[in-house]
């Protein structure tokens, strides 16, 4: 993990990134791996597993659907 680079004094520039984080720390904790692959490999596990494809976003704009959702909804409206 990299420490984030927004500016200082804003905390509004790394809101979406805080708010992954959050998420993750909060679903697959704080523990030691044996290598970096077994992390690196459970955290894409997570994010393509759950994070992407299950997860609601929490806002009336969004109509509450799962990000790969409305990414399919965007590319559908971009290619018509």
């Amino acid at each position: 993990m990299r420490q984030s680079m927004g500016g200082v004094g804003s905390c509004y520039d790394n809101a979406a990134a805080e708010s992954f984080f959050a998420v993750l720390k909060e679903e697959i904790g704080v523990r030691v791996w044996p290598d970096r692959a077994s992390a690196r490999a459970e955290v894409f596990a997570f994010i393509e597993t759950f994070y992407n494809r299950r997860r609601l976003r929490r806002h009336p704009e969004w109509g509450y659907l799962k990000p790969l959702e409305i990414r399919q909804r965007h590319l559908h409206t971009l290619a018509a």
